[in-house]
C-alpha cells in the first residue's frame, strides 16, 4: 500500500495534480499548489458538491464568507478557548506530536530505534493563525484566519432570513479556505496548514426527535454522494466519536473514513452542534407560531483537498503496463481527448482541429498530436481522461471516428456529427 501512496504522489507531480507549495525556495512545509490538472479536478469536485447540496435542493442556500474575521467570532465560538490540542515534545529530536493519536508517537519511537524516547508532559498550543491588519506597525489589530470555515454560516444568519424565504427545517452551504497551525503535517495532502472545506450547516427545530432524524438523514446522503462518484463503498465507513474526543461543540459526531495506505483516515465528520454555536452568538429564530426558539444544527463538514486525495487513490490503478485513474467522469479533470492519427497528414489534423474546437466549448478538451498513438493514450489514462477520439483515414471516407474508453480500452466508431450527444450522455 506504501508504494501506492508514493507512485500516487509521483504521478501527481510529474502530470500536474499537485505540486510542493513554494519549491523552488524549498517548500513551506504543509502547503501544496494545485497544478493544470488537479485545479480542474478540484474544481469539479466542488460543482459537484455544490449542485448536489445546493443547486438540486430548495431547502438550501450558500453564502461565501470573509476568511478575516472579527476576533469576538472566535471568542464567542469558544475557539480562543477550546481551539488547542494538547502537544506532546521529543526530548530527542523536538518534534511535536498531538498527546492522543497514539499511534504517530508510537512510530516515531520506532524511527528512534536503539534510543529510548522521553516526552515532555502535554502542553496546549493554538491552532489558529494570526495575522494583523493596519499600515502602521504598533496601530494594527490583530485578526486570525478562520481555522475553519462553519462560523460563517452562523453569524450570518439573521442575514440570510431576513433576506430569502427560507423557513426551517433549512441548510446553509458555503465551500472555502481554513487555517491551521497544525504541527505535525503530513500523509501528502492529508494534513496541511491551508486547506478547504465544502460544509454545510442545517438548521432544525430544537427537539431530540427532529435531531436523529436529520442526523441519520445527512449521514445516509454524505455515503450516497462519495459512493456515486466511484469510492468502492469497502473504502468507507462510519466511525462514531467517542465522548472523550468529541469537539467541543458536538452532542454527538461520527466521521467518514477512507481505508488510505496511512490508514482509516477521516475526511468527513457529520456532527450534531446542538443550540451551542447560535446560543453562543445569541441568535434566535421566530417560529411558524410566532414562539422564538433557538435552532439546533446538524453539521457536514467535509475536506476538499482530503476528498480529492481520496478519490485520486480509490481510483489510481494499473493494468499490465497501463496506469490508469479510473476517476468518475464528472470529476475527470479532461473529458475528451482528440487526437489525429498522423500530425504531418493535414487532411487528418484539419478534421481533427474542426472536432476539437465543436467538442470545447461543451467538454473541458484536450488536443494531442504528439508521438504515436499508444503512448497519447497512455498519457490520457494516467491523466485520468475518460475518452479519446482519433481521427483516422476511415473518418475521412466515412465521417465517423474511433472513441476510446479509458477503463476498457475498447474502441468503437461513433459518427462525427453524434460525438456531442454521445459524451454527454455519459455524463449525465
Amino acid at each position: 500500500m506504501e508504494d501506492k501512496m508514493q507512485s500516487l504522489v509521483a504521478l501527481c507531480k510529474r502530470r500536474g495534480f499537485i505540486f510542493p507549495g513554494s519549491e523552488i525556495y524549498g517548500g513551506l512545509t504543509g502547503t501544496w499548489d494545485y497544478g493544470p490538472l488537479g485545479v480542474l479536478l478540484k474544481r469539479n469536485i466542488k460543482q459537484e458538491w455544490w449542485k448536489s447540496m445546493v443547486e438540486l435542493r430548495d431547502d438550501v442556500v450558500g453564502v461565501d464568507a470573509a476568511v478575516m474575521m472579527n476576533s469576538t467570532v472566535w471568542e464567542k465560538s469558544g475557539h480562543l478557548k477550546a481551539f488547542t490540542d494538547p502537544l506532546v515534545e521529543c526530548k530527542i529530536c523536538h518534534e511535536r506530536f498531538r498527546a492522543d493519536k497514539r499511534q504517530e508517537i508510537k512510530s516515531h519511537e520506532e524511527f528512534h530505534k536503539g534510543k529510548k524516547v522521553e516526552w515532555t508532559e502535554p502542553k496546549n498550543f493554538n491552532l489558529l493563525v494570526k495575522a494583523y491588519l493596519g499600515v502602521l506597525e504598533g496601530e494594527q489589530s490583530e485578526v486570525y484566519l478562520r481555522g475553519e470555515i462553519t462560523q460563517g454560516a452562523f453569524v450570518n444568519f439573521e442575514n440570510v432570513v431576513s433576506s430569502t424565504r427560507v423557513k426551517i427545517p433549512f441548510g446553509i452551504a458555503q465551500i472555502g479556505k481554513a487555517f491551521r497551525n497544525e504541527i505535525t503535517p503530513g500523509n501528502f495532502t492529508y494534513r496541511s496548514r491551508e486547506f478547504e472545506q465544502m460544509e454545510l450547516e442545517f438548521f432544525i427545530e430544537n427537539n431530540d426527535k427532529e435531531g436523529n432524524k436529520w442526523f441519520e438523514y445527512w449521514k445516509e446522503q454524505r455515503m450516497k454522494w462519495y459512493q456515486s462518484l466511484g469510492i468502492n463503498k469497502d473504502n468507507l465507513r462510519f466511525r462514531k466519536h467517542e465522548d472523550t474526543e468529541r469537539a467541543h461543540y458536538a452532542k454527538y459526531a461520527e466521521d467518514i473514513e477512507y481505508n488510505a495506505p496511512f490508514g482509516w483516515s477521516e475526511f468527513e465528520g457529520i456532527h450534531h452542534r446542538g443550540d451551542y454555536d447560535l446560543s453562543a452568538h445569541s441568535l434566535n429564530y421566530i417560529g411558524e407560531n410566532g414562539v422564538k426558539f433557538t435552532p439546533w444544527v446538524i453539521e457536514t463538514s467535509g475536506g476538499v483537498d482530503r476528498s480529492l486525495l481520496f478519490f485520486l487513490l480509490d481510483s489510481y490503478s494499473k493494468i499490465d503496463n497501463r496506469t490508469l485513474l479510473k476517476l468518475h467522469p464528472k470529476l475527470a479533470p479532461i473529458k475528451v481527448a482528440v487526437f489525429p492519427l498522423l500530425a504531418n497528414k493535414e487532411d487528418l489534423v484539419s478534421k481533427a482541429r474542426k472536432i476539437y474546437d465543436d467538442l470545447k466549448p461543451h467538454f473541458m478538451t484536450a488536443w494531442d498530436d504528439r508521438g504515436n498513438i499508444g503512448k497519447r493514450y497512455l498519457s490520457q489514462d494516467e491523466a485520468g481522461t475518460p475518452w479519446c477520439v482519433t481521427v483516422d483515414f476511415q473518418s475521412l471516407e466515412d465521417g465517423t471516428v474511433t472513441v476510446r474508453d479509458r477503463d476498457t480500452a475498447k474502441q468503437k466508431r461513433v459518427k462525427i456529427e453524434e460525438l456531442f450527444e454521445h459524451f454527454l450522455n455519459k455524463l449525465q
